[in-house]
């Protein structure tokens, strides 16, 4: 059992027959009021994302998933498959069930597939992921007033900000949690 108040992003948690995964968590006390969680939360059967307040102390089911780790293989028009290395098993996913991992996915990347009773929900990515700029506008020279960025469309067709000096061609490494640019890539 947890309280809400120790819920957290990724925390699995069991509402009623439904299980959810924490998506955001946000503490709130203000005033005479009681604490509350405000919790964005997808259900990871149904793959809807609900918005809920809780009570801090409010007690719920935690729940375990099992991970494999996987080697996304290809989309076969409305499902992504997914193969175990260790036994051959092919894994699919629709698009609803990959939800943001669709933006950094390729084709022969390893990946986690998170299991709930022996069913594929989800998949996790690594933290860290590097992707190429296809398309970026070329920097402003001497424009170093702070964090000025701009938007650059990667390989896989995903957009993120960088800072000016990211050229068109160059590697970066992006936080798959916040979709953030951290640094360049030599390569």
């Amino acid at each position: 059992m947890k309280f809400a108040q120790e819920l957290r992003q990724g925390t699995t948690i069991k509402i009623g027959n439904d299980p959810f995964i924490v998506l955001k968590a946000e503490y709130n006390k203000s005033g005479r009021n009681a604490a509350v969680m405000k919790l964005k939360m997808k259900n990871l059967i149904a793959g809807n994302i609900v918005d809920t307040v809780l009570k801090a102390d409010e007690k719920m089911d935690d729940i375990r998933l099992d991970k494999v780790k996987c080697i996304y293989s290809y989309n076969d028009g409305t499902n992504y498959i997914f193969s175990n290395p260790e036994t051959w098993d092919q894994i699919e996913l629709s698009a609803e069930d990959l939800g943001s991992a669709l933006n950094y996915l390729e084709e022969e990347m390893e990946v986690e597939v998170v299991y709930y009773e022996s069913t594929p929900v989800a998949v996790e990515l690594p933290t860290f992921v590097e992707r190429q700029i296809e398309y970026t506008e070329p920097g402003l020279r001497g424009d170093t007033t702070g964090k000025v960025l701009k938007p650059a469309k990667l390989n896989t067709g995903f957009e993120v900000q960088v800072p000016l000096f990211v050229e068109q061609g160059e590697w970066i490494k992006i936080d798959t949690r916040t979709d953030e640019y951290v640094e360049r890539i030599k390569k």
